[in-house]
């Protein structure tokens, strides 16, 4: 690899593996310590951006600060080339959303486990001062031994640290977004308590429980209405559970749970038998704008004012309030659009816009050509797919394909070539047997032909009734036909029709050796016979000798014998 590539002598980058709103994820060798990692780099566009930087470097000294079992490691931090970055530990696995995606909701015991870690893990990072302020399942990585690991400090906020934008209160995924957040007031750690609340509901319905056309409408959504039962969702779900969700997700942060450690004992105990049925717990309603009753404007004494004048501006008063709390409402959301407009969560421009033809491309490329278009490449879901002509890296389609119609925003995938396959021959219907296959292939290998340098071989043997013995029946591993891939290992099993075996008859000593022969031969064995040398001999040695007949065989009389392409019976006589 070159060493453009690596990256302060250190880390040999070999693949693109995501992006997120300021940097491009990679993963890498660290070539001192021999160890896989994940570097985080700012993009280009973003390292003169005094805000991006700060918080990038906010991000590196949050998870620094931490050392947990269930968050993503830091091993180093630096700038090379006026490039920032993040080195950190490689976890391999999917995204918590993409397992929901493709699971849809998850067992109970599964889902209150992984709400175990996240818990224990968000409450490290609250005693040490640290608010995540934005915990979504896009944000947890799922490893295949079911432990999980939280990702991405990226608006993490110390206790004490300066705001980075006059709407920084309000930075996060909206859908997690905790009541308090989109009315622009300051995080708590009761902010995190409420968004784990929200994937624990996403968990166990297979989706977030509140959804709008527009960002700004699934705040005020979280704003006025309780989370939804998620037993009307997953009636598999016992009633402790969705307790836990009812307190976490309360409106006011002070109906919720004090702290990490007490939702965790929660969960700790959630499915022991004597919660299972335990009371519902009913969530508060949210506060709504108050209102002046009526009752109050009957009783004022308008009747009672002496002049016209009085008695007009009474009546206009009556007609003004409620038209006054209409109009304060539409403040408070108008507010609650332009905060959520300052922090990115939802921007301005065109609605609609083309997916790009992205053939061709490989994947770098084709994230910039969306970038153009509006959309968004979504990395983690990269598909790779082995192809006849296409080379490794490329993008052979995409979902949604090219000129379809999204809104501006959404998230398209690629499939890439993980290379040019070659397809597989198919020995039984070239009428090779055994031993010509083998030596069919070694032949390719041992010539500049690489397509079986990789392949490793098995020969296996079976009775037939209906094909010839020695030929080969079919071929498993990889199948005819098929595309493989030349430069990873792959197994192949030629299995072929076994040849007989018989017991090579000790009568034959003795006989003629055309009678000896014609036996044999009869018991379908290839013969060869061998004149045995007399001239060392005496006179009288010789005299004593037979002519003609079989005096010894190789395999020796009263073995078993197969008779295989190349195999036969030397019968020797004098």
């Amino acid at each position: 690899m070159s060493r453009k590539n690596v990256i302060a002598n250190r880390y040999e980058v070999v693949q693109h593996i995501g992006q997120g709103g300021m940097a491009d994820v990679f993963r890498a060798v660290d070539t001192i310590l021999n160890r896989e990692v994940a570097i985080k780099i700012l993009r280009a566009d973003q390292s003169t951006d005094v805000v991006s930087i700060l918080r990038f470097e906010r991000e590196a000294q949050a998870a620094t600060a931490l050392a947990h079992p269930n968050i993503v490691e830091i091993y180093d931090v630096g700038d090379y080339k006026g490039h920032h970055y993040i080195v950190m530990e490689y976890v391999r696995g999917q995204t918590l959303k993409q397992v929901i995606r493709e699971r849809g909701p998850l067992l109970n015991e599964e889902a209150v486990d992984i709400m175990k870690q996240l818990t224990s893990a968000v409450s490290e990072a609250h005693n040490r001062g640290i608010i995540h302020r934005d915990i979504k399942p896009q944000n947890v990585i799922v490893k295949a031994d079911g432990s999980v690991k939280i990702l991405d400090f990226g608006i993490a906020m110390a206790k004490g640290s300066m705001q980075l934008t006059q709407a920084n209160n309000v930075m996060g995924s909206v859908h997690y977004l905790a009541p308090e957040l989109a009315r622009g007031e300051q995080a708590s750690p009761q902010s995190d308590i409420y968004a784990l609340g929200i994937v624990l509901y996403e968990m166990l319905a297979g989706d977030v429980p509140f959804k709008a056309d527009q960002a700004v409408q699934v705040a005020l959504r979280h704003m006025r209405e309780t989370v939804p039962s998620v037993r009307t969702v997953n009636p598999t779900v016992p009633q402790s559970i969705e307790n836990i969700i009812a307190r976490a997700t309360a409106k006011n942060p002070a109906d919720r749970y004090k702290n990490c450690a007490e939702m965790y004992y929660d969960l700790s105990t959630c499915l022991q038998p004597e919660r299972i049925n335990e009371e519902k717990i009913v969530p508060a309603e949210p506060e709504k704008p108050k209102e002046e009753p009526k009752k109050h404007e009957k009783k004022e004494p308008v009747h009672r004012q002496s002049t016209h004048n009085n008695n007009h501006r009474n009546g206009e008063g009556h007609n003004i309030r409620p038209w006054l709390a209409v109009l304060l409402g539409l403040l408070a959301a108008g507010g609650i659009f332009f905060a959520l407009v300052l922090s990115g969560v939802i921007s301005f421009g065109p609605r609609m816009t083309s997916v790009p033809d992205l053939e061709g491309l490989n994947i770098n490329e084709a994230r910039d050509l969306c970038e153009e278009y509006g959309l968004e490449l979504d990395t983690s879901m990269t598909g790779y797919v082995l192809t006849d002509d296409t080379e490794k890296g490329i993008v052979i389609s995409s979902d949604p394909p090219a000129h379809t119609e999204l809104e501006e925003e959404s998230l398209v995938t690629v499939t890439l070539s993980s290379g040019i396959g070659v397809y597989m021959e198919d020995f039984a219907a070239m009428g090779m047997t055994i031993g010509k296959a083998e030596e069919y292939i070694a032949n390719l290998i041992s010539s500049d032909d690489n397509r079986y340098d990789m392949i490793r071989l098995s020969i296996v043997e079976e009775p037939s009734d209906t094909v010839p013995a020695g030929y080969i029946i079919r071929q498993e591993g990889i199948a005819p036909g098929t595309l493989y891939n030349p430069e990873v290992s792959a197994q192949l099993t030629l299995v072929y029709a076994s040849y007989p075996t018989v017991t090579i008859p000790a009568d034959i000593i003795g006989l003629p050796i055309n009678e000896a022969a014609q036996r044999l031969e009869a018991m379908g064995i290839v013969v060869r016979t061998s004149n045995r040398d007399i001239s060392g001999m005496s006179q009288e040695e010789i005299d004593k000798l037979q002519f003609g007949v079989v005096i010894d065989a190789d395999p020796g009389v009263g073995n078993a014998y197969t008779q295989k392409e190349d195999n036969y019976v030397i019968l020797y006589y004098y």
